[in-house]
């Protein structure tokens, strides 16, 4: 029976689910605050509206006779549309807005891991009340991890000796104000990310992928939804070793279990440290850009997992072919700070098809992912927030990063793009570092 299935977010995320489903026995629509050209093109619908609006999403789910759903963004997981979607029988792949608080409130996700005895915790504090939270930080000798509780884009944790100083920590929380705060010790290492499918107890992990979420090249500046990222033609990054990665998986194999109920995507951050494995943070979704590393190198059918999750089957073993990726965002002049939109995007899916048959590679494919954008009458704009982003695939990562390069060659009027992720240069960097945490 061909299913129908809806999609609810219109980030660069949600386009590359939409291209995992084209071609699979489904009709796919779609809705999202902004009209994504890109997953438009795909799909056989697409409204736009605010998707937290749990009563605006379950209608459009039955108005087009949805029988499953896939709920991209952290924003609608955290109002409860999984919940609804499932009380109007659409079954959803995105956990319960319970599930979801192993993304959307921290100091409850670390409270989780401590009571569940899970690895890779830190030590950490919470807070409800600025002023105790700044005479912690005056009071600790160790430099501390600023994190906001709830839901901040990728963008509110502050690292002491990193991003700021003591006195710059206390003026954040003074500034933004948050209710709770969680201030927990300092990891140093390589941060690397493992993204696993969950449904019935099922745990099927993908290749560990590395974002870049610093602004400017050679990891300056401030924190953005992520500038780009990497993955490599196996299960591991080139700094990490099986070992290493077994040990993320171990972790996340715990949390599903201690999760219990729990089905959609459980994606763990990880931190190599000198003493191990250890977890920056969890989300509750794919990750953007990871989404756009994982799925377009997926050999299994998404739909497949889909529907096993919902028939309450053991989901499908993953394959994945041999590829290395490298992605990386155009964002536009100015982010995250001060971003300046109104910018005509000149690259198109030929353009990036061109970049990827002109190259002497065998394999090499790119692929164009759109993002936060506006699509005019007259062509497509950028907007405030990250725009598309190019997605370079091939043997190596540095035939992969050329392939991205050369897709991305005509993009610079009004964009910004991190020129260094996946170059040879700093994924040697990474190597090296991470060979110095292991003393080697």
């Amino acid at each position: 029976m061909s299913e129908t299935v809806l999609l609810v977010g219109g980030g660069g995320r949600e386009h590359a689910i939409a291209r995992a489903l084209e071609g699979s026995d489904c009709e796919l629509y779609a809705c999202a605050g902004n009209r994504n050209p890109g997953i438009d093109r795909i799909a056989a619908g697409f409204e736009t509206f605010d998707t937290t609006n749990t009563s605006a999403v379950t209608t459009y789910a039955e108005e087009v006779g949805a029988t499953l759903a896939v709920i991209g963004p952290e924003a609608p997981l955290q109002a409860g549309v999984a919940d609804a979607l499932s009380d109007a029988g659409v079954f959803p792949f995105g956990p319960s807005a319970e599930g979801a608080k192993i993304e959307t409130d921290k100091a409850y996700q670390r409270r989780f891991m401590r009571e569940h005895d899970i690895p890779g915790c830190p030590e950490f504090e919470t807070f409800e009340s600025t002023e105790d939270a700044c005479a912690y930080i005056d009071s600790s000798e160790a430099d501390l991890a600023v994190k906001p509780a709830g839901l901040t884009g990728g963008k509110g944790v502050k690292v002491i000796g990193d991003q700021v100083d003591k006195e710059g920590a206390k003026a954040y929380l003074r500034e933004e104000t948050y209710d709770r705060v969680v201030l927990e010790e300092r990891f140093v290492g390589e941060e690397f990310t493992v993204q696993g499918l969950v449904a019935n107890g099922s745990l099927r992990v993908t290749p560990a992928v590395q974002d870049h979420k610093r602004a400017y090249e050679g990891d300056e500046g401030p924190n953005t939804g992520g500038m780009g990222s990497y993955s490599d033609a196996g299960l591991e990054l080139p700094f990490l070793t099986e070992d290493e990665y077994r040990d993320a998986v171990g972790i996340l194999d715990e949390t599903v279990a201690a999760l219990g109920d729990y089905t959609g995507v459980l994606y763990g951050q990880f931190m190599l440290t000198a003493d191990g494995v250890k977890v920056i943070e969890y989300n509750a979704r794919f990750g953007d850009p990871e989404a756009m590393n994982t799925l377009p190198v997926m050999n299994t059918d998404f739909l497949d997992v889909l529907v096993a999750a919902r028939e309450g089957e053991d989901l499908p073993q993953l394959s994945f072919a041999p590829r290395a990726t490298v992605c990386k965002y155009a964002v536009p002049e100015g982010y995250p700070d001060d971003p300046q939109g109104g910018t005509p995007i000149e690259v198109d899916e030929e353009t990036v098809a061109q970049a990827a048959s002109a190259t002497v590679e065998t394999n090499g494919d790119a692929r164009l992912f759109y993002a936060s954008v506006d699509s005019r009458d007259d062509g497509v704009y950028t907007t405030t927030s990250r725009a598309f982003a190019v997605v370079g695939i091939a043997e190596t990562i540095s035939e992969a990063e050329g392939i991205a390069e050369r897709a991305l060659s005509n993009a610079d009027e009004g964009v910004r793009i991190r020129h260094d992720i996946g170059t040879e240069e700093l994924v040697q960097s990474r190597i090296d570092h991470a060979a110095e945490l292991r003393g080697e």
